[in-house]
């Protein structure tokens, strides 16, 4: 059969590269022993002739289907669906496919459902997207056989589950030691649901921090994530009367509602009142004023998920990240002056 009426074959590019069938294939699965020159001559042999790999070859060869499972809840809010988008980013940049499954309820029997349909299909590994307790315990009563990795901020080691996420303390204490080192005294926080592990670690922060800085915190109500949660807040913060000098939102969506609240008032931000979010979530650059936040980078929540999945399918120790989220310091938040 003529090379030029066939897909190119792994010893195409190397031919093309002037190197070794195996040193294509070692760059191919990110094999760390070759030379850097090697590595990009294939790269761009692979570039040239368009060499896609056989899969099913792949498979044959490795005993394994290169997929991965993904169970998520709430995919509309923002946090799992960027969290969902970081994993298959990740997995489809270290040569995995990704299947999600959409969980409209979460119970036992759904997860269970979702996990013995990838169990079928036959992947290799499953990362479960856990933000509160209900969903960490379903996935691990119900766990299969295959490698599991949670994405969770509970307490996965007791549920006998891997799980990492974003340093959720970490970000919170940044926001805190910001508003506090900026001179503020009397900070309110509007908090997000009260069953998910990312309010409650929030919310936990604020009330250390302020105890720690020997300042009162306020009650505060658990409701939702939504702009609308925090523009109540907001119209119920200006008919109280006594406006804070700074507020903790507990994600951005919350700050935005907060600030429109505060806006429709006559209150200037950050003049009157100082606001700080959590996500750092597109567009925040670009409000009136733009919105100091604590920054999830969840393209490295991806890789780090699949590189833990990896080590388990590989029978490896998972590597233990630590992602901690920096805080991106904009116009919304101010100095006050006692």
């Amino acid at each position: 059969m003529d090379a030029s009426s066939r897909a190119p074959s792994i010893i195409d590019v190397a031919t093309a590269a002037g190197v070794s069938r195996q040193t294509v294939s070692r760059v191919l699965n990110d094999h760390p022993h070759v030379s850097a020159s090697a590595r990009s001559r294939v790269r761009e042999a692979i570039d040239q002739l368009g060499y896609r790999r056989n899969m099913a070859a792949r498979s044959l060869a490795s005993g394994r289907t290169f997929a991965l499972g993904v169970v998520v809840t709430n995919a509309y809010l923002f946090g799992p669906s960027q969290a969902l988008l970081g994993i298959e980013g990740a997995g489809r940049r270290a040569g995995y496919w990704c299947g999600v499954s959409v969980l409209e309820e979460m119970s036992e029997s759904a997860m269970r459902d979702a996990l013995g349909r990838f169990s079928e299909q036959g992947v290799d590994g499953v990362v479960v997207i856990a933000p509160n307790e209900k969903t960490l315990t379903a996935a691990a009563s119900t766990a299969t056989a295959l490698p599991l990795v949670a994405v969770t901020s509970g307490p996965s080691a007791d549920f006998g589950v891997v799980g990492l996420d974003i340093d959720q303390r970490a970000g919170a204490w940044a926001a805190m030691r910001h508003l506090i080192g900026s001179g503020h005294r009397h900070i309110v926080h509007v908090a997000g649901p009260a069953d998910e592990y990312h309010s409650l670690i929030r919310a936990q922060v604020y009330l250390e921090a302020m105890g720690r800085a020997e300042l009162h915190p306020e009650p505060f109500a658990m409701s939702g994530w939504d702009p609308g949660d925090g523009y109540e807040a907001g119209r119920a913060m200006v008919a109280a009367g006594g406006l804070p000098s700074a507020v903790f939102a507990a994600n951005d969506q919350i700050a935005m509602g907060l600030m429109r609240a505060l806006w429709e008032a006559g209150v200037r931000v950050p003049d009157d009142v100082s606001v700080i979010g959590f996500d750092d979530m597109p567009g925040s650059a670009y409000l009136t004023p733009p919105l100091t936040s604590v920054r999830q980078d969840f393209n490295v929540l991806g890789q780090a998920c699949v590189d833990v999945l990896v080590a388990l399918i590989d029978g490896d120790v998972p590597p233990t990240p630590v992602l901690v989220p920096p805080l991106v310091v904009r116009a919304s938040t101010g100095v006050r002056v006692a």
